[in-house]
């Protein structure tokens, strides 16, 4: 499964200065981050943004499918997403007589929003730094496949662990900076998601892959889907009965505009990250 890596990815203070780049974890974002971000105008506080014990704006970021960023729009589990991440459910809904990658498709009502078989959204729910767990008990002098060993012992019985702390969640440990820090992530998974809107191809990946690469975007590259859960809320397989998820938290879409040094930021899950390469092996990726 591909790393999964909740993060801030980059805080502008405007269209003309610099970037502040970077790619920071949501947990370390109050003792590292926060003050830098208040500082260039977030008005936001570190638990407004990732909070275990309330809603926060976590709650709104999702994984669409498998590894894509989804935002929950509406309080009845409207999420955005790009239209090459909805590709895949739009084209195996498609058919001779409905080719929605064509001519595109638009819902008019929850009953006329189509079922994507296969397809799920994921919430994070917790980030857990669980490097004691892994690394605690291991000498420093364990060295190659004794040291990988031991540190897939703890991880299967971390997993274990957390599996039954977290009744209905998916557990996902992932190692960081080079395996020096594990995390676990706790995830719920909603497997009921319906198309409801999306533009044709035309617009949706209008310049394909040579312009993406050789200019800015100038595409309509989104899709809209819906996700549907059972009546308590809880994910559900696909059911008739099914209804859409009461989200806790959404993104609120404002008409009004930017103006000059806003505070600006980026949230969802890039793949990897390279950024925290050291000197060597850079070095190494230059020489070898």
């Amino acid at each position: 499964m591909k790393k999964l890596i909740l993060c801030l990815a980059a805080a502008v203070v405007s269209l003309t200065a610099a970037a502040d780049e970077g790619m920071w974890l949501l947990p370390y974002l109050q003792k590292m981050n926060i003050g830098d971000m208040k500082a260039k105008g977030c008005q936001l506080t570190a638990e407004d943004i990732y909070s275990v014990n309330h809603g926060s704006l976590k709650d709104a970021i999702v994984i669409f499918g498998n590894g894509c960023t989804g935002e929950v729009v509406s309080p009845e589990g409207l999420v955005f997403t790009n239209h090459h991440c909805g590709y895949g459910s739009i084209q195996a809904l498609s058919s001779v007589e409905h080719d929605y990658l064509k001519d595109g498709f638009w819902a008019m009502s929850n009953e006329e929003e189509l079922p994507a078989p296969g397809l799920t959204v994921t919430f994070i729910r917790r980030i857990i730094d669980v490097t004691p767990e892994v690394l605690g008990n291991i000498p420093s002098i364990a060295k190659g496949e004794e040291r990988s060993e031991m540190e897939d012992k703890n991880i299967e019985a971390l997993y274990e662990k957390l599996r039954a702390e977290n009744p209905g969640m998916t557990i996902n440990i992932q190692p960081f900076f080079g395996g020096n820090q594990y995390f676990a992530f706790v995830m719920e998974v909603y497997r009921d998601i319906r198309l409801v809107g999306t533009p044709p191809t035309s617009i949706g990946k209008f310049g394909g892959e040579t312009d993406n690469w050789m200019w800015p975007r100038h595409t309509g590259d989104f899709s809209i889907f819906r996700i549907y859960a059972g009546k308590d809320n809880r994910p559900a397989e696909y059911s008739e009965e099914n209804v859409p998820y009461k989200a806790e938290e959404f993104l609120k879409v404002s008409l009004d505009g930017y103006k000059a040094d806003d505070f600006t930021m980026i949230m969802g899950f890039p793949g990897s990250t390279e950024r925290y390469m050291t000197s060597y092996e850079i070095d190494e990726m230059f020489q070898v």
